[in-house]
């Protein structure tokens, strides 16, 4: 059996890579970063054009209705070029979100300003996987307390879109009283996150199921963070092979060195098999139901563990430049880095796919 892209997903792929090259140039990306922006405006206008906002909204909604698999092949391509745009929690977790949970008013008053970018809308389920001291939202009625950490696409937005301690999905306004929004500093200044303080904020519930609806978040997000990955790696591996080919030393292109060979043969080795789990993972999201979690969390936890070992390399081949702004290398170093950490780093993955089979008890 032959398992790649559609036809139409390799159009998509091409008409992604296509507008990030006309867009959005490393120098723009060092721009918004030096702003602190983690946003560009340029950037997701163009992405817009292309139905962007719309493509995990069902078509009921405006929306193009395209699946996890779309948006992974999506997610590949900004993070290829490092785009400092929201996607994962904006553009994919929150149109699955309401599409399971929400009520048929809800889907009806957020979906179609999702699909038509007339709201941007947050996400904050980091403590559904590991909270730390102090953190956790509680829910009091219609009333949210308590902090949340690692709230995804959080500049701008309109909304939150929050987990409390029993994986119950709340939506609160961005103005609500009571809500403090603090913009926190990660090592990736390509994506903006933030912190949420809650104190008897008034929010709206979606569907009680148990915390089904974000461990469907949990898996998409992490299958999604494991195709950004694979993007930022192929980057990585791209320009250790062209700095090879053109530096020279002792009178040699590095290239020509074993060593060199070696460490550029070995990134793109242990790189290329990831593609198709990534792609499997994304696969079984909508047409496997059952194997979604474990897939999730191979794909997350080992291209986690793949493009760490990518990203060092890749800085190696390059030598001192690759330390140096000028490069612009550390932009993908640090995204891969994020993508490694958030919503579960390999450990905490592996942990909770093992529980899941019987091999061992939850903490």
């Amino acid at each position: 059996m032959d398992f790649g892209l559609s036809q139409d997903q390799q159009m998509l792929r091409e008409a992604i890579a296509r507008c990030l090259a006309d867009t959005c140039p490393l120098d723009h990306v060092r721009e918004c970063a030096e702003d602190e922006a983690s946003y560009s405006e340029k950037v997701q206008s163009a992405l817009s054009a292309l139905g962007l906002t719309g493509m995990m909204v069902p078509q009921g909604h405006g929306g193009l209705g395209m699946t996890l698999l779309d948006a992974a092949v999506v997610a590949e391509q900004l993070a290829y070029a490092v785009a400092p745009v929201p996607f994962l929690a904006h553009h994919v977790l929150v149109p699955i979100a309401f599409t399971q949970a929400g009520s048929d008013a809800q889907q009806a008053e957020w979906l179609p300003k999702i699909a038509s970018g007339e709201v941007r809308i947050a996400v904050a389920i980091a403590e559904t996987v590991e909270a730390r001291s102090g953190a956790g939202v509680t829910c009091d009625g219609e009333k949210l307390n308590g902090t949340a950490l690692f709230a995804l696409d959080f500049a701008g937005a309109d909304a939150f879109l929050v987990a409390d301690t029993g994986g119950r999905l709340h939506i609160v306004r961005a103005e609500a009283g009571g809500l403090e929004k603090i913009p926190l500093t990660t090592i990736d200044r390509t994506r903006s996150v933030g912190e949420l303080r809650f104190e008897q904020v008034a929010a709206e519930p979606l569907a009680d199921d148990g915390g089904a609806t974000a461990a469907r978040l949990r898996d998409a997000g992490r299958v999604i963070l494991a195709a950004d990955s694979i993007g930022a790696g192929q980057a990585m591996i791209e320009k250790a092979v062209d700095y090879a080919g053109q530096r020279e030393q002792f009178g040699r292109i590095i290239g020509s060195f074993q060593a060199v060979k070696h460490m550029c043969a070995e990134m793109a080795a242990r790189h290329e098999p990831c593609r198709s789990l990534v792609w499997y993972a994304a696969h079984a999201f909508d047409a496997a139901p059952d194997e979604a979690m474990l897939a999730a969390c191979h794909a997350k936890s080992h291209t986690g563990e793949v493009h760490r070992f990518v990203a060092r390399t890749s800085t190696e081949v390059h030598g001192g430049m690759g330390f140096t702004d000028l490069l612009g290398l550390h932009y993908w170093f640090k995204r891969i880095g994020f993508d490694r950490q958030i919503l579960g780093g390999p450990e905490a993955v592996r942990a909770e796919a093992a529980v899941q089979q019987g091999w061992t008890r939850a903490a």
